[in-house]
């Protein structure tokens, strides 16, 4: 199956509609899958695993044993034995287009975007109307840099999904990675439009709209925009620092070093957060409390 798979996980999200796919077609007579369903369902991984692995080894000519257990590989984040099963299952029969998908979001996994790429782009070539590997492929590509197609493949999800908040925060990313940033704002505001109506929650537009009109000195403007972000994801580290950003940019020392220190007891390792903290410690005078920053920025860089 060419290479073998993984990237960062936040860059693709699939489990939840893999997950789905893969146990509406599990043969509804077979003991073994049976209870293989029954244990991913409800979240036990080990035990799934276990049960796959029994079935595999009284069934070793098994494509459909292999693919299974390659499938519950994936979701324990087991790239590289999961793409070791659908290679070893492929020797019996040729993966389908479920298969092949999650051949490729194990590359995904394992940051071999090249070989992600080739096995979404086979995927579409079988079904060229499935929405979910269109916007794995177009986020495969922009981790590739290859933003020009990424903006293809985001439209293309768009088209068949046009309600879909991620792959239109997702082509705003794209159309900013190329500096087309009116582009990119546009697809931001077209992302929260749809977030708005939309059940389920995403700070992911309001953040990176917000993150781009600081950037292009409208401070006024991202405020509103980061805090709504700041509503649904007040754990998030990125909201605090764009929101210390945005206090820094306006000289309101006092909340751009609450803003900071906040992120910073979220993500205590991020090195950038330290020099930011140590820029605001300065212009407000505490030499002492900068210096031991600037310290520490030089610690974990």
């Amino acid at each position: 199956m060419g290479g073998a798979f993984i990237g960062s996980a936040q860059s693709i999200s699939v489990t939840r509609f893999l997950i789905a796919l893969f146990l509406l077609q599990i043969p509804s007579d077979d003991l073994f899958f049976n209870k293989i369903d029954l244990l991913v369902r409800q979240g036990q991984l080990t035990a799934a695993e276990n049960t796959a692995r029994e079935y595999v080894h009284s069934h070793p000519d098994s494509a459909d044993g292999h693919f299974l257990l390659g499938y519950v590989l994936f979701t324990e984040s087991k790239a590289t034995e999961s793409l070791a099963e659908y290679t070893e299952g492929a020797k019996y029969r040729v993966p389908g287009a479920r298969d092949l998908k999650v051949v490729a979001s194990d590359y995904v996994i394992l940051g071999d975007f090249a070989d992600a790429d080739k096995w979404f782009t086979k995927v579409l070539e079988w079904t060229p109307n499935d929405v979910q590997a269109w916007y794995d492929l177009a986020r495969t590509k922009y981790n590739e840099n290859r933003f020009e197609e990424a903006i293809a493949a985001f439209q293309k999800t768009l088209k068949l999904d046009p309600s879909n908040v991620k792959a239109e925060d997702n082509l705003g990313l794209s159309y900013e990675a190329i500096q087309k940033n009116g582009e990119a704002i546009a697809a931001y505001q077209r992302a929260i439009a749809l977030e708005a109506k939309s059940s389920e929650r995403n700070p992911g537009p309001y953040l990176d709209c917000g993150s781009l009109l600081i950037e292009d000195n409208r401070v006024e403007d991202a405020l509103p925009l980061l805090n709504r972000a700041l509503d649904i994801a007040p754990a998030d580290f990125r909201i605090h620092r764009e929101l210390g950003k945005a206090y820094l940019h306006l000289n309101q020392l006092d909340k751009a070093q609450a803003e900071i220190e906040k992120a910073i007891d979220l993500s205590p390792k991020n090195a950038p957060l330290h020099f930011m903290l140590a820029q605001i410690y300065r212009k407000q005078g505490l030499l002492d409390k900068a210096k031991a920053e600037t310290d520490r920025y030089t610690a974990l860089k």
